[in-house]
């Protein structure tokens, strides 16, 4: 306000002459657009020469790094990082750049998130690094990929196995007649464990009563049980009875199940199929096409008999493993009611949320899964 008053106000002149209003905007003077010009060409110089010294650190730091690692190879490198390059000359014998056409920026993470969530883990800490993955219903272990990336990728040791009829396990599912049959390459596994080793059990899924099934029967050798949208059940209980909870409710499931009647149909179902239409609104509303391609592919029929089987679980045993379970919010084939149903029958140690995952939350939020079951492993 104070220069628009000082702009108004009349200013005396030495002439009687009025200034003329062309004069009043006439362009500044050559000297003085001269020296503005010269004072921009300075400054822009001077600001490509930093740019190139600080880049050709940065290259030369690189390369450092890059030595050492190919001298002791105690260093980890990581080839993903772009890099920007002062001049054409130093493309030469320099590494390789990402795909990313976009150039990192300084506020860019130098790791990937999984890598800033393995950083403060000291895998010598924890009572185990050892997990096993025990696919749902109609999976198979070819589901757990991207976990099994991420985790070993913080130096983890994972097994993911197929159970009998599941995945490349080559035994018809039709013909399996108990649970045990079904999870018998599970309890193989563990059985063959070494003494006094110990692993973090996953189950998702009707691998929740399965990874329950095996925890009565080997629960000194299991560190911790996380159940991943899974039937978490209680002594008496089946699965179906947990999907009974949700007969009338779930109107997707019931259009999706498909029973199979292989010993003729005047006989119970031997095994249940998924309408291959409807699986990416029931398991995988929130995950990519590419997995749902992947799913509809490789996915078996369920045994019908180990969904009937009630468990039998003792507080010495099953009791004795702590528990934890992964909510998945947008879940269509296990509601969240359902889940917190089974949490409220039997409250584990610890429950967490996935925001935003579907029934397979190892497709719609890997990186998310990977940060709990991380948590999870570090939880004293």
């Amino acid at each position: 306000m104070g220069n628009l008053c000082a702009i108004l106000e009349p200013q005396p002149s030495k002439k009687k002459q009025q200034p003329s209003k062309r004069l009043s905007n006439a362009p500044p003077s050559l000297s003085q657009y001269s020296s503005n010009r010269w004072a921009r060409t300075r400054s822009s110089r001077k600001d490509k020469i930093d740019d190139a010294v600080i880049q050709e650190q940065a290259i030369a730091a690189a390369a450092l790094l890059f030595k050492q690692h190919q001298q002791n190879g105690t260093l980890p490198f990581d080839r993903s990082a772009s890099l920007r390059f002062p001049n054409a000359a130093l493309r030469k014998n320099s590494l390789p750049r990402s795909s990313s056409s976009r150039a990192r920026s300084l506020a860019d993470p130098l790791l990937p998130p999984h890598q800033l969530v393995n950083q403060d883990i000291k895998l010598e800490d924890l009572e185990t690094n050892h997990y096993v993955l025990v696919h749902g219903g109609g999976f198979g272990a070819w589901c757990w990929y991207k976990t099994i990336a991420l985790l070993e990728e913080g130096g983890f040791k994972v097994d993911a196995i197929d159970l009998t009829g599941s995945g490349v396990h080559s035994f018809d599912s039709n013909n399996i007649t108990c649970l045990s049959q079904y999870v018998k390459p599970l309890t193989d596994f563990l059985d063959k464990l070494p003494e006094g080793e110990k692993v973090i059990l996953v189950g998702h899924d009707f691998g929740g009563a399965c990874i329950s099934y095996v925890m009565e029967l080997f629960p000194l050798k299991i560190s911790k049980a996380v159940f991943i949208a899974a039937a978490m059940l209680i002594s008496g209980q089946s699965t179906l009875d947990i999907f009974s909870q949700q007969a009338g409710s779930n109107d997707l499931l019931r259009r999706a199940q498909i029973f199979l009647y292989s010993n003729g149909n005047n006989q119970a179902p031997t095994s249940i199929d998924l309408d291959k239409s409807l699986l990416k609104d029931l398991l995988f509303n929130q995950s990519p096409a590419k997995d749902v391609a992947l799913a509809s592919v490789s996915m078996r029929p369920i045994p019908f008999a180990p969904v009937l089987e009630k468990l039998s679980l003792s507080d010495l045993k099953y009791g004795s493993v702590r528990r934890f379970y992964i909510e998945t919010p947008e879940d269509n084939a296990i509601p969240i009611t359902v889940q917190e149903n089974m949490i409220n029958a039997s409250p584990p140690e610890k429950v967490f949320r996935l925001k935003g995952a579907d029934h397979s939350p190892f497709f719609s939020k890997p990186q998310g899964l990977h940060k709990l079951l991380v948590e999870i492993s570090k939880i004293p």
